[in-house]
This record gives C-alpha cells, sequence and structure tokens, in this order.
C-alpha cells in the first residue's frame, strides 16, 4: 500500500514540485493551501506524513502541529521553514514537530528525510537487534514496545514518534554512553542532520512524561560536553 502524505504550503510552485517529486517517488499526495485546510484533512484523512509549512494563511503551521498533538495524532510532521524563523524552529519541535528543513532545501535532502522518518515510523527493530520483551518497566513508567505506550504511575503519556523512538533506543542500550550525534544518525537517519540542539528537545520534552522531576532527571543523565545515558537504578 501507497504511503500517504499531506502537504500544507501556499506556495503554488513549491506545492507543485513537491506533489510531483513524491509522487514519482511512489507517495500518494494530499494537499493543502490555507492552514484551516490543512488541519481538517489531516484530521480526515489520518497521513502517514505531514510536510507542512510555518507561515500559511488563516492558521500557522506551529497552530497545526499544536492541535495535532494535542489531539493525539502521531504522524510524523516535517516542517519547512524560512532561514530567518529559528526561534521558531525550536518552538516547532517544542509542539511536536519532528523535523525541519530550511528553504531554500534540496530535494533530494527532504526525500531522505520523509523515507527516513516513514521507515522509523513503522517502529521495527533494526535487523541484527536482540529481542525484547514487549513490555518494560521503571519506576512508575511502563513502556509497551509493541504496542507503543507508555503509561506513567498508570496515566497514559502522549508520545510523538520521535519521543518514542528515542525512549526506545535508550531502553535497547541502557548503561551506553550515547552522543548527540549517535542519537542523530540513528534515530533521524539522515546524512544532513539538523543542529544537536535538536536531540536536546526532543529529550527535555520525553523526561516531562517518564522523570519523576524532570529537572532533576532519574533516568536520562546528561553527561556534560558528551551525551546521554539512561540508567535504570537498581532499589
Amino acid at each position: 500500500m501507497k504511503k500517504r502524505i499531506l502537504l500544507v504550503e501556499d506556495d503554488d510552485a513549491i506545492l507543485l514540485g513537491l506533489e510531483n517529486v513524491l509522487r514519482d517517488e511512489g507517495y500518494e499526495t494530499r494537499s493543502a493551501k490555507s492552514g484551516q485546510e490543512g488541519y481538517q484533512l489531516a484530521k480526515e484523512s489520518a497521513p502517514d506524513l505531514l510536510i507542512l509549512d510555518l507561515m500559511l494563511p488563516g492558521m500557522s503551521g506551529l497552530e497545526i502541529c499544536k492541535r495535532i498533538r494535542d489531539e493525539g495524532m502521531k504522524m510524523p510532521v516535517i516542517m519547512l521553514t524560512a532561514k530567518a524563523e529559528e526561534n521558531d524552529k525550536v518552538f516547532g519541535l517544542e509542539l511536536g514537530a519532528d523535523d525541519y528543513i530550511t528553504k531554500p532545501f534540496s530535494i533530494r535532502e527532504l526525500i531522505a528525510r520523509v523515507k527516513a522518518h516513514l521507515r522509523r515510523g513503522e517502529f521495527g527493530t533494526a535487523s541484527g537487534e536482540e529481542a525484547m520483551a514487549d513490555e518494560f518497566k521503571f519506576g512508575e513508567v511502563v513502556v509497551n514496545l509493541k504496542r507503543h505506550e507508555v503509561t506513567k504511575a498508570g496515566d497514559r503519556q502522549e508520545l510523538t514518534n520521535r519521543e518514542f523512538l528515542l525512549l526506545e533506543y535508550f531502553i535497547r542500550h541502557q548503561g551506553e554512553l550515547l552522543t548527540r550525534d549517535r542519537l542523530l544518525d540513528e534515530i533521524w537517519g539522515y546524512e544532513v542532520y539538523p543542529t544537536t540542539r535538536t536531540v536536546d528537545t526532543h529529550i527535555r520534552r520525553l523526561r516531562k512524561h517518564i522523570e519523576p522531576n524532570p529537572d532533576k532527571p532519574r533516568y536520562i543523565k546528561t553527561v556534560h560536553a558528551a551525551g546521554y545515558l539512561f540508567e535504570i537504578e537498581v532499589e
């Protein structure tokens, strides 16, 4: 079955180019030119991936991203931004976007990112990885790897696709020092990286879902100038 991609972009030339390239790659596309239309299509069509312009008439890309995450939609979101919108990029990641790409962008780079997000969105484990139990528990947190669910003290946590992939990777690599570059390579999965600030932003959000006190992390620990370490204390 073809993967379905929703494009929300008000620039006719960019939209037409993206539609043609993505269809040539074998994807099914739908498109919207306004924020409100894009938001409605995201709810109605449940796409496998959303490519979302930041500046849109009617409703901004940031508002769309916030709404779909608040409503529990977990499809990967790639935001298209202008170079001058650095602060908005970070804010978009805080609201639940999985990635961003700056205009003007390379079509080859965009396609690589689309493929990486769709591949990882299937939640399969990499070949050669050791099999794990479907359920993993630490503290008040229960992670069901098969159902892609996380609860803390019995309350379900609404993680984005990227947050869950990070958590799963930490679980599979307990006790290992994981550099930001390694996390970018393994979780984002393409060669042209966003900044390592992207990793920090996603981990900060992930901590809110699993840590007793996100300001004093117990499980995902920062190793100064090196990366992150996921450790479960034996009680």
